[in-house]
């Protein structure tokens, strides 16, 4: 009896047509989009999969890893896997891998640009006039300081957090970044600084950009109180997962007139309802967030090129996988 090929299945976000990993497996195995939008819809359509690759529409949680019969690995296409249960798929021998540099340059850009959009009040000026709520005139953003010199603080100091940095960097700021989890010196092979504490680093920094990975400590790392020790017209960008930030604190802290500006890449919920009271604030012309928030759909991560490295580079691991190699990037080993 001959051996079914071997299947690989997409559970979210990428749809048919599916070229670019046909071409790559598609002389070993069966691939299949699922296009879900829940976990529960994955149910009797993912048991036999060798192989699983997933985005961030959905989670893979116990109740699902548990269900899958032979998979290989499952791949989360992208940087972040908190929406994978790493320790029940190590219980059950299946390695997770990510795919840690697919969007580097792209997501550190984003983080830059909202940051200039923030501090050189582009946004705001654009949004207050767009409303006509007050004269042609460039006051209305005052003041606005001069960047060089300015604190850039990088919460975070990986592949893209050290993309942003250089590039913060190259514009004149005086850079500087906390992160417990690197070895010392990373400051010194850079030309930026290192301070010890969080706290340190949001007293000083006139733009914070946050780039770590979400995790049990990270979760709401910036809320009502750390945002409390922020500079008085501080700005905050966010391009890394949205549970880092407590969202609600920053549209109050905007309310409040301490924080000057916010960009969110990514919010913790998505797609948010409109019932969402952030994006209520943020649609109200009243409300100071509807000039002084900028909120994105979780798009810092895609350029053409990164869309297409980051799905070449996850079936190239299943590909290793099926001609029985061992995976790359595994995150749960």
């Amino acid at each position: 009896m001959q051996k079914p090929r071997p299947r690989l299945v997409i559970t979210d976000f990428v749809s048919e047509p599916l070229d670019v990993e046909l071409q790559i497996l598609g002389d070993l195995a069966d691939v299949v989009a699922l296009n879900a939008f829940h976990e529960d819809e994955l149910v009797g359509r993912i048991e036999d999969a060798d192989c699983v690759m997933l985005y961030h529409v959905l989670s893979l949680s116990r109740k699902t890893i548990s269900r899958l019969e032979r998979c290989r690995l499952i791949v989360r296409g992208g940087v972040g896997y908190d929406n994978v249960d790493v320790a029940a798929a190590r219980e059950r021998g299946i390695p997770v891998a990510n795919v840690p540099d697919y969007g580097t340059e792209d997501v550190a850009d984003t983080a830059i640009g909202m940051a200039l959009t923030l501090a050189r009040g582009i946004h705001f000026l654009n949004r207050l006039l767009q409303g006509r709520k007050g004269e042609w005139t460039h006051t209305h953003a005052a003041p606005v300081p001069r960047l060089r010199g300015r604190v850039f603080g990088v919460v975070g100091i990986g592949r893209i957090g050290t993309a942003a940095a250089l590039r913060a960097k190259a514009l004149g700021f005086d850079v500087a970044y906390y992160d417990p989890f690197v070895p010392q010196g990373r400051d010194k092979s850079l030309g930026i600084r290192c301070v010890e504490t969080l706290e340190e680093l949001l007293a000083q920094s006139h733009v914070v950009s946050l780039h770590c990975p979400l995790t049990p400590i990270t979760r709401h790392l910036i809320n009502a109180a750390t945002i409390a020790t922020m500079k008085k017209g501080a700005f905050l960008v966010n391009t890394a997962r949205g549970a880092v930030v407590d969202v609600m604190a920053v549209v109050d802290s905007l309310a409040a007139g301490h924080l000057a500006g916010a960009a969110i890449d990514v919010l913790e919920n998505e797609p948010p309802s409109d019932e969402n009271p952030i994006l209520k604030a943020w649609r109200d012309p009243q409300h100071p967030a509807h000039e002084r928030l900028i909120l994105n759909p979780h798009s810092a991560f895609y350029s053409e090129e990164g869309a297409t490295d980051m799905r070449v580079k996850a079936a190239q691991n299943c590909r290793r996988v099926l001609l029985g190699q061992s995976p790359v990037n595994v995150v749960n080993g």
